[in-house]
């Protein structure tokens, strides 16, 4: 899925030098199937998929292959990537959330989302009613995360860096073993993209102790990608 050797970059703007130290080459391949024989000697099975593409000039422009003014050909990469990302996998987080949280998740969020409504709607017809000061002392009510904890026993977190990983960590209010394998990927491959989650599912079932892989658990994979795009999935291992 990473494949950097004909996208080398030989000119000298920075942001076409970073794809040449930011990413690494990997790949891997998976067996799926949709038979029902098959299912005795599966390992996962797949409950859900979620695929989210951005649509706005930022979305298309921050990840983009073209030349630069020497007419050499690269990869650029734009300073609003991080904002990008993270818009694109909140929508996704929003999308995939009633199918993966229990209950009790779910009507927290529901409650959030109208208490934010209320005060917005109230503070625009204060606004227009010319009580300016009153809506200025309104509250603004944080958004509410989700503790997806409660439905995913493991995750495999694009490892598109170490930034990219501590902020999925602290807006997600994962544990450190929850974030083990990704950081693992990162420390042993490098970002090898997309294909960084694939290398975090063998370690989870192969090699991590902190947060042993039974029976019954659900894993989460969450991937970026050009376009900009944000993928989601969720194993249940048997």
């Amino acid at each position: 899925t990473e494949i950097i050797t004909p996208n080398l970059y030989y000119g000298n703007e920075r942001g076409f030098l970073l794809q040449n130290t930011l990413f690494r080459c990997g790949g891997a391949a998976i067996v799926l199937s949709n038979k029902w024989s098959d299912g005795r000697r599966a390992w996962y099975k797949l409950l859900h998929t979620v695929r989210v593409q951005g649509t706005g000039e930022k979305d298309y422009q921050c990840v983009f292959e073209t030349q630069d003014e020497e007419g050499h050909r690269g990869v650029r990469l734009s300073k609003d990537i991080v904002k990008v990302a993270g818009k694109c996998m909140e929508k996704n987080m929003t999308t995939i959330g009633p199918y993966v949280l229990p209950l009790s998740e779910q009507i927290k969020v529901v409650y959030s989302l109208m208490v934010r409504f209320f005060f917005k709607t109230l503070r625009k017809t204060l606004t227009s009613a010319g009580k300016e000061k009153w809506a200025v002392n309104l509250p603004h009510p944080k958004v509410f995360v989700p503790d997806f904890k409660r439905g995913i026993d493991h995750f495999c977190i694009h490892a598109g860096g170490r930034a990219v990983i501590d902020g999925i960590e602290k807006n997600m209010k994962l544990e450190l073993f929850h974030s083990e394998p990704s950081r693992m990927a990162l420390l042993n491959f490098g970002n090898t993209s997309s294909s960084s989650i694939w290398y975090e599912l063998e370690y989870i079932q192969e090699k991590q102790t902190t947060n042993p892989l039974r029976k019954g658990h659900r894993v989460m994979q969450v991937a970026f990608g050009s376009g900009f795009k944000c993928t989601s999935g969720v194993w249940l291992k048997l």
